[in-house]
C-alpha cells in the first residue's frame, strides 16, 4: 500500500487533524507543525480524545457482539492500538473493515491497518469524506451492502465547515447502507467546556485547520431518519451498554449509535 509517491505528498508544512489527534493520544506518527498546534491546546484536549477513543472501543464491540461484522470507518486517522478491527474481530473473528482517511500518512501505516485476522478481512481507502460517492464505491468492492453495515464516523464532522454541507455528506453515506445496519459517530463540542470555545479555536484556526464545533442541538440532525439507541445522544463518557460504567467526567464530544430502519 506505501509508496513513495504517497509518502511524497505528506504536506509536513501544514498541520493535519489526524496528526493532531494521533499527538493528542500520545502517539509519535505526527510532525512539528502538529504538534505546534496540540500543545498549545488545553490540557482537556487531550484528555477528551482520550475519552472518545474509549467510547468507540466500547460501541464497536457491542456493534460486534450484536453480530455486525461489516464496518465502515471514514476519518480513520493514524493507526492506535487497539484499531477497530482489532476491536470487532476480537469478538467476530470473521469481521470485515474498511478503513478510510484522506492523510496520506495513514495511507504510510495501512499495513497496520491491514493485518487483519486470518479468518476476516481489512481494507484500506484513501479517500476524503467530501467524496463520499468515491468511498461507497469502493467499500461496495469489499462489502456485501446486501447485509447491515456499521458505517463509523468518530472525531471527523466538526472538522467539516457548514458550507461544505456536513449533514449531506453524512446523509449520503447513510442513504447506501441496507435496513438493519448501524450509524457509530462522535463530534466534538463545547457544551461542558464553553471557557475553552475561543482557545481552541483560535489554535486550530492558526494552525489552518478548519473547525467547527457544533451544540447538541446542532449534531441532533446528523441522526434524522434513525432510531437512536439508548442511552441516545449523550457525552463521551456517558455511553456504554453492557461494560462497566465510565468514570462519568466532563466531556468535549456527543457521541451516539443508532441503527437505520
Amino acid at each position: 500500500m506505501t509508496s513513495p509517491s504517497s509518502a511524497s505528498r505528506i504536506d509536513t508544512s501544514r498541520a493535519h487533524p489526524a496528526r493532531v489527534y494521533d499527538w493528542l493520544l500520545g502517539g509519535k506518527d505526527n510532525y512539528p507543525v502538529d504538534q505546534e498546534v496540540a500543545e498549545k491546546l488545553p490540557r482537556e484536549a487531550r484528555l477528551n480524545a482520550l475519552r472518545n477513543r474509549a467510547f468507540m472501543h466500547r460501541a464497536a464491540a457491542w456493534l460486534a457482539s450484536e453480530g455486525i461484522d461489516q464496518f465502515v470507518d471514514v476519518g480513520t486517522g493514524i493507526p492506535t492500538e487497539p484499531n477497530l478491527h482489532q476491536i470487532v474481530q476480537r469478538i467476530v473473528p470473521s469481521a470485515r473493515i474498511a478503513y478510510a482517511d484522506n492523510d496520506p500518512i495513514v495511507l504510510r501505516h495501512a499495513e497496520a491497518l491491514l493485518v487483519s485476522s486470518p479468518e476476516g478481512a481489512t481494507d484500506y481507502i484513501e479517500a476524503d469524506v467530501r467524496r463520499p460517492a468515491e468511498i461507497l464505491d469502493h467499500a461496495r468492492t469489499f462489502l456485501d451492502f446486501d447485509r447491515p453495515v456499521a458505517l463509523s464516523m468518530i472525531a471527523l464532522m466538526h472538522f467539516i465547515t457548514d458550507a461544505e454541507n456536513p449533514y449531506g455528506l453524512t446523509r449520503t453515506l447513510l442513504d447506501a447502507l441496507p435496513s438493519g445496519s448501524y450509524f457509530m459517530f462522535s463530534h466534538g463540542t463545547a457544551d461542558e467546556h464553553p471557557h475553552l470555545v475561543k482557545s481552541v479555536t483560535t489554535t486550530y484556526k492558526k494552525g489552518e485547520i478548519p473547525l467547527r464545533m457544533r451544540t447538541r442541538a446542532e449534531i441532533e440532525p446528523f441522526f434524522e431518519g434513525l432510531d437512536l439507541l439508548a442511552p441516545g445522544l449523550v457525552t463521551a463518557t456517558k455511553w456504554y451498554k453492557d461494560s462497566p460504567a465510565p468514570a462519568e467526567e466532563l466531556s468535549g464530544f456527543y457521541v451516539g449509535v443508532a441503527r437505520v430502519p
